[in-house]
């Protein structure tokens, strides 16, 4: 089960996505060491790049689908995360598009489709920066105890 922190959290909904954004980046060493940074993050939405690197490439000398799902999939938890519920992910899956090459900045968009009760699904765009979409991520989230911030009682809706 996640630890959560002893910071009190904020109570407007921007604000808590936010602190709760900058909690898990933290604590994100993969994505940290993967070069991503976090663009924006909103209650239910993420956006997040990250440059290809030349050990990201593949024998094909293009990104490696694994670096490209890695990005939407770390996208894809700060969105679900958002609303400061401890959530992870149930199932996800990813249609490649288009192939990213090295220096190219990848921005993943990621939009909540569903939220009730403890599921949710959300959809990822990962695209080149001058928005070419190179791939399409679906990921389908499950809410668990906890909190990423503050101590409140700990139940599941």
């Amino acid at each position: 089960m996640p630890e959560s922190s002893n910071v009190q959290p904020p109570t407007d909904p921007q604000a808590l996505a936010e602190a709760v954004g900058e909690h898990m980046f933290k604590r994100d060493l993969a994505s940290q060491l993967l070069g991503m940074k976090i663009e924006s993050i909103g209650p239910g939405a993420a956006r997040l790049s990250m440059r290809v690197r030349p050990d990201m490439l593949n024998g094909h000398r293009i990104c490696h689908g694994g670096f490209i799902f890695t990005l939407a999939d770390s996208c894809f938890a700060f969105a679900c995360n958002s609303r400061n519920h401890s959530t992870v992910a149930a199932a996800c899956m990813i249609d490649f598009l288009a192939p990213a090459e090295e220096g190219d900045l990848l921005i993943a968009q990621a939009q909540e489709q569903s939220l009730a009760g403890r599921s949710g699904v959300y959809d990822i765009a990962v695209s080149h920066a001058d928005g070419r979409t190179i791939a399409l991520f679906r990921g389908k989230s499950r809410r668990i105890a906890g909190e990423v911030l503050g101590n409140a009682p700990q139940t599941l809706a």
